[in-house]
């Protein structure tokens, strides 16, 4: 099982960038993949999560702003982030939980957001 996110860049205030996490080693519409992001010396937070139904579900901080959305038949899951601010800067990492609960996470990719 693997999960390579990639996509990061450095952008400035109010531009937008598309994460993209693509999974291989388990079929992708049976289970819930989210994407969290961390600051350097900081918990990794919860930033957005698509179930296997499509359900999807964001962070206050993100809402409005972020969209997670999936193309199955490319196994890729993507974060579309839009008017970006400087807070969201950190690495951005995908994750993968099954049905039976097992956990998967992937290389983190790093977003720059200048004011």
């Amino acid at each position: 099982v693997q999960l390579q996110a990639s996509g990061g860049g450095s952008v400035q205030a109010g531009g937008s960038l598309r994460l993209s996490c693509e999974a291989s080693g388990f079929t992708f519409s049976d289970v819930a993949i989210g994407w969290y992001r961390q600051d350097p010396g900081k918990q990794r937070d919860w930033v957005a999560t698509v179930t296997p139904g499509g359900t999807t579900n964001y962070a206050d901080s993100v809402k409005g702003r972020f969209t997670i959305s999936t193309d199955n038949a490319k196994n890729t899951v993507y974060l579309q982030m839009n008017r970006l601010k400087p807070e969201d800067t950190a690495v951005y990492y995908c994750n993968a939980v099954t049905s039976s609960l097992m956990t998967y996470w992937g290389k983190g990719t790093q977003v720059t957001v200048s004011s």
